[in-house]
């Protein structure tokens, strides 16, 4: 027997490894597996070239546990390991500098392994002792078995073993028996080994017999030993593709579509990616694509290997090109990494592109579907709409759909505004929305649908990129200044009147803490409504871009601000003007009558004062000014008091708002309630 200290220059290695890793810890299965299988691939090379003349035999790797034992016995029929290889593959780690390490990977347990060869050494993250017993395929090689307890100490024997390979024996430590589970450890082999090229057995099937299930005879194959992505696409149809995409993902849709990538220069690179079908949420939708090296799964968190807007794709990609331990600074740095984003961004594309011009009714049928990936990549790659403007779809609220190039011809002449902007407008919600579309439509205008989750940052990104451009909701204004032409000129009330029309139905309008309305009086012509609700384009953009960038958290305390706009045109609107005046005439003549002698004085102090410096003016001609003006709101405040009282009992005001606010589906609970019973009395 041989005994010796394996050759570290940090005094012991073996807590560095369990402090560091003990995140990570479960990735020993796959690190001793993928050991075994490379094992056993060497094997089958040498077979291949002749340097191996034996039986190759059944080639697998079996997994067991043993519970009562507390053991887990790695096994393969490899080509093994003499004492030398013991000693130099695994005697001697290579370190330079114990602080150096601690300092530079303390926060990238995954990186340990990968830059200093441990993978088998993580078998120590769960095992407080690991055996090797191992015999050559060399002839004449006697097996060896090594043997350490997590001390530098070790100890080497020659055994006695019938075949060739390796078993490797770990005696799990206290404090992770929760590996010695069957259906723990066959979870992880799953998820880590679930492709690898060489057969995976874990236990034996089972089959349900006498009420019970009991083991058979035949290994539980864990593994896809050819999968899909290893083949030719020559070789496949699609109905194997999506025989595939419901082996990862059994829960999931029938996908759109597919990408086989298949590129062996500059870099490997093989995998297939598919758009499914997004329902609501964007965040649920992350984490599907699962990374592999070698078919060995490595992490299904791939940004920086896939551009961020195609991590809301489903698939897999192996590439030998990124190591097994994949650590963030490793990604943000590497060449080949930054190569295979560019290069699988231009394959999406190109396939996107393929299918516009190739089959454009399918790609309108999928449109709905896959324009979140598209939007998404507008906002979050820079370069990404010379790509895909000329895939890039508008639909409108009569199904059809654009290119932008058309869109622009379609509505360039009829949607240009005097100020030579074409104004493409839009709607989010047909149903809600279509008084507004429908006046829209009759202007001979286009409306498009934006009802996407994306849609609200899409707008002022597309106002950016388009030329001569504005995108505004199709109830953010009055039809007639949506897009306003510098012939469209409508005779106004006077100021007087307008003021006392707004003062009416202002004083009945809902108060809320979130919500604030202002009215203004405009002519709209006889054929529109009496009453409609407009929102701000501004103000209500950065509100919702507030609940999609935290930056602009701000917009979102502020109250949702409305205009009521009451059409002068409208023959209801004018009898409510005409039956106010003549109900509040009387009321209102003594106030008018001192609110015109005030207005007169305050417009005299102020002459009179504008005509000095601000030092020459005295104190007595300030109060002067000021009670003045005091004055004016106190008289102003009556009228409105006169004007409130004559609306609140007012029913035709009350129902004219409540049908403005139950268009927009701002009528509720008691204000609703009593709306109905309102216009059940006015049509007894």
């Amino acid at each position: 027997m041989k005994q010796g200290n394996i050759g570290v220059t940090t005094e012991n290695i073996f807590p560095v490894i369990k402090k560091f890793l003990y995140s990570d810890h479960e990735i020993f299965i796959r690190e001793i597996v993928s050991n075994a299988v490379d094992a056993t691939q060497k094997l089958k090379t040498l077979a291949g070239k002749g340097d191996f003349k034996g039986e190759l035999g059944e080639l697998k790797v079996t997994i067991s546990v043993d519970k009562e034992a507390k053991t887990i016995t790695v096994s393969d029929r490899g080509i093994g390991m003499t004492a030398d290889e013991i000693e130099k593959y695994i005697n001697q780690i290579a370190f330079s500098g114990a602080n150096d390490f601690l300092d530079k990977y303390k926060d990238d347990a995954n990186a340990i392994i990968g830059h200093f060869g441990l993978g088998f050494y993580s078998s120590y993250m769960v095992s407080k002792q690991v055996d090797i017993i191992t015999k050559s395929y060399q002839e004449d090689a006697p097996a060896v078995k090594w043997s350490c307890d997590g001390s530098p100490v070790f100890t080497m024997e020659e055994v006695e073993k019938a075949d060739r390979g390796t078993d490797i024996i770990m005696h799990i430590d206290d404090d992770c028996l929760e590996f010695l589970e069957s259906g723990k450890i066959e979870g992880l082999l799953r998820k880590y080994c679930h492709f690898l090229p060489i057969p995976v057995a874990c236990g034996k099937k089972t089959e349900w017999k006498d009420g019970k299930q009991v083991e058979t005879e035949e290994d539980n194959i864990i593994n896809s030993v050819e999968p899909l992505w290893t083949k030719k696409p020559s070789e496949l149809k699609d109905e194997d593709y999506k025989d595939f995409y419901r082996h990862l993902f059994p829960m999931a849709d029938e996908p759109l579509f597919w990408i086989h990538l298949n590129v062996d220069y500059p870099f490997n690179l093989t995998g297939v990616l598919y758009f499914p079908k997004i329902k609501n949420n964007i965040e649920m939708q992350r984490n599907k694509i699962q990374l592999y090296c070698n078919q060995v799964f490595v992490t299904d968190a791939v940004e920086g290997i896939v551009p961020e807007f195609l991590t809301l794709l489903h698939g897999v990609i192996d590439s030998p090109d990124i190591p097994l331990n994949v650590s963030r600074s490793y990604l943000q740095s590497d060449a080949n990494v930054k190569k295979i984003s560019s290069y699988i961004t231009k394959k999406v594309s190109d396939k996107l592109a393929s299918i516009f011009k190739n089959e454009r009714a399918d790609f309108e049928m999928k449109w709905d579907d896959i324009k979140i990936f598209i939007h998404y990549g507008l906002l979050s790659e820079q370069d990404y709409y010379d790509k895909a403007k000329n895939y890039f779809l508008f639909k409108d609220t009569d199904g059809k759909y654009f290119t932008l190039e058309e869109y622009n011809t379609l509505v360039k002449e009829n949607q240009t505004n005097k100020d030579g902007q074409v104004v493409y407008l839009y709607a989010n919600d047909p149903e809600a929305q279509y008084t507004y579309i429908q006046a829209a439509k009759d202007k001979g205008y286009n409306v498009l649908l934006m009802d996407g989750q994306l849609d609200t940052p899409l707008v002022g990104m597309l106002e950016q990129k388009l030329e001569k451009t504005t995108i505004t909701r199709v109830d953010s204004d009055t039809v007639d200044r949506l897009i306003r032409k510098e012939d469209e000129q409508k005779e106004k009330l006077d100021e007087e009147r307008s003021s006392k029309l707004s003062a009416i139905f202002n004083s009945q309008m809902p108060r809320t803490d979130k919500t604030d309305f202002h009215v203004e009086a405009q002519p709209m012509g006889e054929e529109q409504l009496p009453v409609m609700i407009t929102q701000s384009e501004y103000m209500r953009r950065m509100k919702e871009m507030s609940r999609l960038q935290p930056g602009m958290s701000f917009y979102g305390e502020m109250p949702d601000m409305y205009t009521l706009v009451l059409n002068t045109d409208s023959p209801l609107i004018k009898q409510v003007l005409t039956h106010s005046e003549e109900q509040t005439a009387e009321a209102l003549k003594p106030i008018e009558a001192e609110l015109r002698g005030l207005n007169a004085r305050q417009a005299v102090l102020r002459q009179e004062q504008d005509k000095k410096k601000p030092e020459e003016i005295t104190q007595e001609e300030k109060d002067d000014l000021k009670k003045c003006s005091d004055d004016i709101q106190e008289q102003n405040r009556k009228k409105d008091d006169v004007l409130a009282q004559y609306a609140k009992s007012n029913d035709r005001v009350h129902q004219l708002i409540d049908l403005a606010l139950l268009q927009n589906g701002m009528l509720k609970g008691e204000s609703l309630t009593r709306f109905v019973k309102r216009s059940i009395d006015l049509i007894k």
